[in-house]
């Protein structure tokens, strides 16, 4: 049966030096338009997207928010695999990658630094580096996703906003505590993804502060202020993986009143 709604593929819900769980990335699909959003740490985006039933020949768009490893690396190997199923003739079309400046610039650079020459002279005749500034938009099918710089206290991030063919709307926020300054952009989403490193109760254990993160106490309030109607919290830790649905989806009920999803790696979210 062809797939017509909106859904949300979480290939990786880990954070940074998770081991146990992939690097948080996921797909935006609509029909048989979809948005890879970030790749995480390696060529493990390979395995997840092949779990996910997801093939080279559909994936055409990818939106790297920001430079850190656990978010771009993955991207190389997606730029490799498309080069090689474009020399191969089984992959039709383009690959796009939007990005701001400073993450298309560094993945542009490991790129040529890492692959052959071969491979690179696909870059600008297949593979398209496409900067979007902040409050620009760009579209997937019928999707639409409106960036904004997240003011990242660390490296410069992108998140955005989804305007979905079901009315919907989706933010993602990034994987930083949400900055005021962003508010015309997330508030009164329908769906807002947020980063949730740890349980409030954990705070001392895992330090999410030092990192620049929040706990899924902390995204819940944010989401109950912006008025969303459903919060999905990822790149979490990875040492309570058997207890991480339910004991972030209690904690985040505390202060929010709407639904609360902590998806597993691999698994499908529906949008409606």
């Amino acid at each position: 049966m062809k797939q017509t709604g909106t859904e949300l593929i979480m290939l990786g819900t880990g954070a940074a030096i998770a081991t146990r769980c992939y690097n948080t990335c996921f797909v935006v699909r609509n029909g048989s338009s979809l948005l890879l959003v970030d790749a995480g740490g390696g060529n493990g985006i390979l395995s997840r997207l092949e779990k996910a039933g997801i093939g080279f020949d559909k994936l055409h768009d990818l939106f790297v928010t920001h430079a850190h490893t656990d978010h771009i690396l993955g991207a190389v190997w997606i730029v490799r695999m498309a080069i090689h199923r474009f020399k191969e003739g089984a992959c039709p079309g383009v690959l796009r990658v939007y990005g701001h400046d400073r993450v298309l610039q560094v993945l542009e650079q490991i790129c040529r630094l890492t692959l052959p020459a071969s491979d690179t002279v696909f870059i600008g005749e297949k593979v398209f580096f496409l900067e979007v500034r902040d409050s620009e938009y760009f579209s997937v099918g019928d999707m639409r996703f409106r960036c904004f710089d997240i003011f990242s206290a660390k490296e410069k991030q992108f998140g955005f906003r989804a305007s979905l063919p079901n009315g919907k709307s989706l933010v993602c926020l990034g994987d930083e505590p949400y900055n005021e300054r962003n508010r015309s952009h997330a508030e009164n989403a329908d769906w807002l993804m947020s980063e949730a490193f740890c349980l409030y109760r954990d705070r001392e254990r895992f330090r999410p502060y030092e990192k620049h993160h929040s706990t899924a106490l902390e995204a819940a309030a944010t989401a109950q202020r912006l008025n969303a109607r459903n919060l999905l919290l990822y790149h979490t830790e990875d040492r309570t993986l058997e207890t991480r649905k339910p004991d972030y989806t209690a904690e985040a009920s505390l202060r929010f009143t709407g639904n609360v999803y902590v998806p597993d790696d691999l698994e499908t979210v529906p949008v409606e």
